[in-house]
């Protein structure tokens, strides 16, 4: 039924994410990798699912021009939101340390917005999932970090990873949007628009 539905389908996935790549996998779908760098600067008024729905949306305009008739191209954009901010990839260690250290002890938003993309139609979708840290000290952060080096990652962490599995006590939302992607969004979505 999945398959027989995207048959004659080309899905196009434009992310590097080998999370996002092993998620497609996971998910039994046939898929193609296009990248195509792009500057990911988004205005400064937009907040939370505004941020990650626009980048999402930015890197399938970098392509869209590119795609042939029957091809999807999925674009997809992850926002730590904690108390008002987006944190983003940490730069280097100091930067890491620091949002580990925001995000200890408290509650947080883990936004992913994905776009689905055709010659004519795009549809963005998104999903929210609150997670919860325990008091992290600061050896545990140090330890994470210098082991891990969780840089391509927004938020300075991966739920995944040591730190998820010793540091986070509740999660509400989908575990696969912490990840990277939520998979049965991307599963309604596609089912719904190759109807």
């Amino acid at each position: 039924m999945w398959k027989d539905k995207l048959k004659g389908y080309t899905i196009i996935l434009a992310s590097g994410s080998p999370r996002r790549k092993q998620f497609f996998k996971d998910m039994d779908l046939e898929f193609e990798i296009r990248l195509k760098e792009v500057d990911e600067v988004y205005p400064p008024n937009l907040k939370g699912s505004g941020i990650s729905d626009y980048l999402a949306e930015l890197k399938a305009k970098a392509l869209q021009d590119s795609l042939t008739d029957k091809e999807i191209l999925i674009t997809s954009d992850t926002v730590v939101w904690h108390k008002g901010v987006s944190l983003a990839k940490p730069a280097d260690k100091e930067e890491a340390v620091s949002m580990l250290k925001t995000l200890s002890n408290g509650w947080h938003d883990v936004i992913t917005s994905v776009s689905f993309t055709t010659q004519t139609v795009q549809k963005t979708v998104n999903h929210t999932t609150s997670v919860k840290f325990k008091d992290l000290s600061l050896d545990e952060i140090l330890y994470y970090i210098e082991n891990y080096h969780p840089y391509d990652k927004a938020g300075g962490y991966g739920i995944q990873e040591w730190i998820g599995l010793i540091g986070i006590e509740e999660i509400k939302g989908s575990h696969s949007n912490v990840v990277g992607l939520p998979a049965h969004l991307v599963y309604e979505t596609l089912m719904n628009m190759v109807d």
